[in-house]
């Protein structure tokens, strides 16, 4: 049976009774799947394009200001003002007047433009730091997407082809069993030959069954870290001898492109920024700014009309410009402690990179052992169940021809089916090894 077949009908298996039509991938096609519809890689995406509205909004703080304003006054009562009794001829006392009119406008705007400031500076820089490392944060989680894809896609395939093998022993134990109570019946074998078969054939049939459930589990793993829904069925187009490569292939690798060093790296720029920033706060800032207004002030609600021979119906302007600059002198020392904290948590980003990078290097050289030993076992295996394959042929002969017993037979079954078992296990500790490298030098295929 294909393995492309028994992908898909597990696929079906899966699906809650829906006719739809199943979608194949290759392993790219499912990596480049899971990218469009992961919901992590979408949420630091998201964050890639919040970080860069952040750095716009930094940006327009060193663009100029201006803002208008419309301002309208009734007065129910006119404010009251105290005067010197001597303008009335009473000296000595105080009189009170009420000045102005019931009705007052007001319209104009403001502008402010920043000329110097450090912190804007520094924070301006700070924040396309930021954004080149929501960029690191999207490629890591990317990658962690591809490793986790890749991992479940071979489990598939490796369940898919163990599940084939299994069908495979079942026929044949099927027809060795139907044959030797056949023997049996006719005289030239024992029926507790019949019988250990039998047990043979039955617990063949309950790891199949083990393995059958393993398969539709590792195809909802797959559908899950794909973002695939988990309602339709898939068909995996590639087959495991496309991932098999050399071990000269590997050998020339570096931690340069992991993303979560680059993070760390810019983590550590940020850090450096910070203690800049506040260092520049102690240079002054300079800022121009000006306002335009006009008001008009009046006994009646008559602001649209204009008569420039009557007070009461002009409206009359007021105009400034001016330079502000705003200089620290003393601010208890705050500054000074905010600039050590800053500075030592710089030296403990730089302590948390020594460390990731000594981490990463030895994480690299383990996986390339653990790739060499996942190879080199995968070509035992492969050797030995060739071997086993042989000596369970010339079992099964020699037991046709009645020249070996029921019991080298049996002993020559389960010797070849441990042999598949260690196969599987080293075909998939090899497929994962190789995984492993990816993920320790950091290369993704991912863009």
């Amino acid at each position: 049976m294909n393995i492309n077949v028994l992908i898909f009908l597990f696929g079906v298996l899966a699906s809650v009774g829906q006719a739809q039509t199943p979608l194949a991938f290759s392993l790219n096609e499912a990596l480049t799947y899971a990218v469009v519809h992961s919901p992590n890689v979408l949420n630091t995406q998201l964050d890639e394009r919040i970080a860069k509205a952040r750095t716009r909004e930094i940006t327009g703080l060193g663009l100029p200001q201006i803002n208008g304003s419309i301002d309208f006054k009734d007065y129910l009562d006119l404010p009251t003002s105290l005067l010197p009794g001597d303008f009335f001829g009473r000296p000595g006392q105080y009189v009170p007047v009420r000045f102005g009119t019931k009705y007052n406008a007001t319209a104009g705007f403001s502008f402010s433009q920043l000329l110097f400031s450090g912190e804007y500076i520094a924070g301006l820089q700070a924040s396309k730091a930021f954004q080149e490392l929501s960029k690191i944060n999207t490629q890591r989680s990317m990658l962690e997407l591809e490793i986790a894809v890749t991992k479940a896609y071979y489990t598939v395939l490796v369940n898919a082809y163990r599940l084939k093998t299994f069908n495979a022993n079942i026929l044949r134990l099927q027809k060795i069993l139907n044959d030797t109570r056949a023997y049996a019946e006719q005289g030239f074998a024992e029926r507790i030959d019949a019988k250990r078969i039998e047990v043979q054939y039955n617990n063949v049939l309950a790891e199949h069954d083990k393995v059958q459930r393993l398969m539709q589990l590792s195809v909802e793993l797959l559908k899950f870290q794909m973002g695939f829904p988990i309602r339709d069925s898939v068909i995996l187009k590639d087959s495991l001898n496309r991932f098999k490569i050399g071990a000269s292939e590997v050998g020339a690798l570096n931690i340069d492109q992991r993303p979560d060093i680059n993070a760390l790296n810019a983590q550590k720029q940020l850090q450096e920024l910070d203690v800049r920033r506040l260092r520049l706060g102690y240079l002054p800032s300079i800022a121009a700014y000006g306002a335009y207004q006009t008001n008009a002030q009046r006994n009646d609600f008559t602001f649209f009309e204009f008569d420039k021979n009557n007070p009461q119906k002009q409206w009359y302007t007021i105009s400034l410009i001016g330079l502000s600059i705003n200089m620290p002198i003393f601010d208890g020392l705050q500054r000074h402690q905010k600039i050590s904290q800053a500075q030592l948590n710089l030296q403990k980003v730089k302590n948390a990179q020594f460390l990731l990078e000594q981490a990463a290097q030895l994480e690299l050289k383990s996986a390339l052992v653990q790739f060499e030993n996942a190879r080199r076992s995968l070509t035992t295996q492969e050797q030995n169940i060739a071997l086993a394959e042989e000596v369970f042929e010339v079992s099964q002969k020699k037991f046709n021809n009645g020249l070996g017993n029921n019991l080298e037979l049996v002993n020559a079954e389960t010797s070849l089916k441990e042999a598949q078992n260690n196969y599987f296990n080293a075909l998939y500790d090899y497929l994962i090894a190789r995984t492993d490298i990816q993920k320790s030098t950091g290369i993704s295929t991912l863009k």
